[in-house]
């Protein structure tokens, strides 16, 4: 806080827990918080969670987050719900107090502010993830059918399985491989696009 406050930061409040870090958050409804990942009680990922509610209810208050290590998934979901206003660093990079103040002004006026560990980590998590992964063993199936060129009806046949349970796998199918329904675009063919691109046999 002393830090903070010899930088012209004014601090409305210091919280020792998530639930009265977003109580402090609803009722001052600050410019910006500095939350750490790990809270009381159990040390685990409250603060993380409760940065991503303050994302969700305040859009208005930049976040910067500091942790030991790099929460992929967390960090995934706070920085694509909103590019905006964010910022996520290691707390050994913190040392040099100028470096801090700096990047806590840059995610304050809508800049995003993210440690090169957590780029690196989460640019390898994006180009190793398998989008077939999701799917159940029934719905790759499915999947292979219908790169064969088979309708639904067939592939219920091979299956023995119904037009209609058929039309449930292609559906999530769909849903797994984030295909929603759009203008111009042949969901069925961009489904077997993914699965030929990642190696499937026909």
């Amino acid at each position: 806080m002393r830090l903070l406050g010899a930088s012209s930061i004014t601090v409305a409040a210091a919280c020792g827990d998530a639930e009265s870090f977003l109580r402090a958050v609803a009722e001052h409804e600050p410019d910006l918080v500095v939350v750490d990942v790990r809270m009381p009680p159990t040390y685990t990922s409250e603060g993380i969670k409760a940065a991503l509610v303050v994302r969700e209810q305040h859009p208005d208050t930049a976040v910067m987050v500091l942790s030991q290590y790099v929460e992929e998934q967390y960090a995934t979901e706070l920085v694509a719900s909103r590019p905006r206003g964010v910022g996520y660093l290691l707390k050994d990079r913190v040392a040099d107090t100028g470096d801090f103040v700096a990047a806590l002004h840059e995610v304050h006026g809508g800049g995003t502010v993210l440690d090169p560990e957590v780029v690196g980590q989460l640019l390898s998590r994006a180009a190793n993830r398998d989008p077939l992964a999701a799917l159940t063993p029934r719905e790759r199936e499915v999947l292979g059918l219908m790169a064969q060129g088979r309708t639904n009806s067939a592939i219920g046949a091979a299956l023995f399985v119904s037009d209609g349970a058929v039309e449930k796998h292609v559906s999530s199918i769909f849903t797994k491989l984030d295909l929603p329904p759009a203008e111009g675009d042949h969901r069925r063919v961009l489904a077997v696009l993914r699965w030929l691109d990642h190696g499937e046999e026909r």
